[in-house]
């Protein structure tokens, strides 16, 4: 296959609960109509996506993981094949090291977020907590200034068949 003909990375985490009902999949943290559209969207609305959930990731791993080495992460990521955007945040690789050792807890020393094996089962767990929580809050928000806006709208046209009479 060419270069040309690769696969569109997607944010899919392959345990996706939107299909249960979620509006938030605690997979990969998008929206359901995100997961539901994916194949439809445009490059930019992928980028706009994935800069979303790279910025949570940011705000939840980045503090979490304060003795994080990047370049020894880039290369242990590296090293277990995983295939990356090329604007991929230091949150986003500190997962990927994360979501590794997570499956297999003995390879913490070589993952270069300066963690022992024994604190990847409690930092997943806190990690999986914050960041559906901070999802949840996001997809609320912006529902939420969704429906201001709608009812802004609807009150303006109400105006404006008012004066119009």
């Amino acid at each position: 296959m060419s270069n040309e003909r690769r696969i569109a990375l997607t944010p899919c985490a392959g345990r996706c609960s939107t299909v249960f009902g979620d509006s938030v999949c605690r997979g990969c943290r998008r929206f359901n109509h995100e997961v539901i559209q994916w194949n439809t969207y445009t490059p930019e609305q992928h980028t706009a996506v994935w800069k979303r959930l790279d910025l949570q990731l940011d705000q939840i791993l980045v503090p979490m993981l304060p003795f994080a080495q990047i370049v020894q992460v880039e290369e242990f990521i590296l090293s277990k094949r995983v295939r990356l955007r090329d604007d991929a945040s230091t949150g986003r690789k500190l997962y990927h090291a994360l979501k590794i050792c997570e499956k297999n807890k003995t390879l913490a020393q070589d993952s270069g977020l300066g963690v022992q094996d024994k604190q990847i089962k409690p930092l997943w767990q806190e990690f999986e907590r914050r960041t559906l929580a901070l999802a949840n809050a996001s997809y609320d928000f912006a529902f939420l200034r969704a429906d201001v806006i709608s009812h802004h709208l609807l009150q303006t046209e109400d105006d404006d068949d008012v004066l119009s009479e």
